[in-house]
């Protein structure tokens, strides 16, 4: 029997077309394929997670006599090529300023150049660290959902992402989700943003700073992101800079420790069923020499955010100084282009069937684990949304469902 052809998690076509609901039912139509764990996403968590999983003896779907392994494991990935949501950064982040690159178990991650960009050099490492523990990735595969099977296992659902849509229903015993956050970038909801005449873009789609270059941009955001495109685009045009919160910045060394207390400050949140945020939120913002040019230079000098959206700009009804790690400004500032920066959120829809949601919005987690349906482990999800966390929280899922091939 040869492994199901490779299919993805990511489509920008309307998800209910008529070519998606033929493959839906030719999947409904298909026998299931028994495999003991499937992993969704190969980015940081997913192949950490495959790693583990073949560390404990599992045999990938696509090796030769997997069909007759006593326990087995897919990886279905969204992307058309290795590298996870890395192959899609903007093109002038490089290694050298990447945040939160780290290397996975078992490969160091050698970059022999620190300029080269990130969207390169990690979906070259993820590549390699593929092959050199076959990890047999399908892709490109959209899983389109998950239900529970009266057996106790679990469905879920695939098919290819290109002309044939082919469609392969998995039957497993557990999941682990490492589906991330690239796919649902969250734009936020203000007062006349409907009517701006300009340009709206999310971070998720900026390409090249020199794009935006045709006129004034306002960065909305705290976070890294923010900080690093607000210093690119200071190089081809003015800016303004407005967080939800005083920048946070960090004089310090991100030492374990500092790790440690942040991943714990987020963990609390997800054990008590809350949606998660994000390490950054808790850490704060590195002081890179950087920062601190921009911030001498007044370009990393942020404003609270504004109180509404015109059809020209931004406008403040308070705009005098507010203190507070804040600076003021004009009551109206004109731009060609507002810039969110303002994150993402887990891409988890395909879940939904399973009804994992908790009260206060989010998933209740004991580590990796669906308080709610031991079945299922979220890694990259929460505090293992980090690159480091990612590891550990591979190690962690894989130890929580071993029962499920050696019970």
């Amino acid at each position: 029997m040869d492994a199901p052809g490779n299919a993805s998690l990511h489509d920008d076509r309307p998800q209910d077309t008529r070519r998606s609901r033929r493959a839906r039912r030719s999947a409904e139509e298909t026998s299931p394929v028994d495999v003991t764990v499937a992993v969704i996403g190969a980015g940081q968590a997913g192949l950490s997670a495959a790693y583990h999983l073949r560390r404990a003896g599992l045999v990938a779907v696509g090796e030769r006599g997997w069909e007759r392994a006593a326990a087995t494991f897919v990886v279905l990935d969204d992307n058309p090529q290795a590298g996870g949501a890395w192959q899609h950064r903007w093109p002038g982040l490089t290694m050298a300023d990447a945040h939160g690159v780290h290397e996975l178990p078992g490969m160091p991650l050698v970059v022999a150049d620190p300029a080269e960009p990130a969207a390169f050099a990690v979906p070259y490492y993820f590549a390699q660290y593929e092959d050199a523990f076959e990890l047999r990735v399908q892709r490109p595969v959209l899983v389109d959902r998950v239900e529970s099977e009266p057996s106790g296992r679990l469905l879920v659902r695939s098919r290819s992402v290109g002309r044939t849509g082919e469609a392969v229903v998995w039957r497993v015993r557990g999941l682990i989700n490492a589906s991330g956050t690239w796919k649902k970038p969250f734009w936020p909801a203000y007062p006349g943003r409907g009517g701006f005449r300009g340009r709206q873009l999310h971070s998720h789609d900026f390409r090249l700073p020199e794009d935006l270059a045709d006129g004034h941009v306002v960065v909305v955001g705290g976070g890294t992101s923010a900080v690093q495109l607000t210093l690119l685009l200071a190089r081809v045009t003015t800016t303004t800079w407005v967080t939800r919160r005083p920048p946070a910045w960090r004089d310090e060394t991100f030492t374990p420790e500092v790790g440690r207390d942040a991943v714990a400050q987020v963990d609390e949140r997800t054990r008590a069923g809350l949606p998660p945020q994000s390490i950054v939120s808790v850490t704060g913002l590195p002081l890179t020499p950087a920062s601190r040019t921009g911030i001498a230079a007044g370009v990393l000098r942020a404003r609270p955010v504004f109180d509404r959206i015109t059809p020209d700009g931004v406008e403040w009804d308070s705009p005098e100084s507010p203190g507070d790690g804040w600076v003021g400004g004009p009551a109206h500032v004109e731009a060609r282009t507002i810039l969110w920066c303002t994150g993402f959120r887990a891409s988890l829809d395909h879940l939904a069937p399973l009804g994992l949601r908790a009260r206060g919005g989010g998933i209740v987690m004991d580590g990796t684990q669906v308080v709610a349906d031991p079945r299922i482990q979220l890694v990259g999800y929460g505090p293992s949304a980090s690159t480091v966390g990612a590891n550990r929280a591979g190690r962690e899922a894989t130890r929580n469902l071993r029962s499920l091939w050696e019970g």
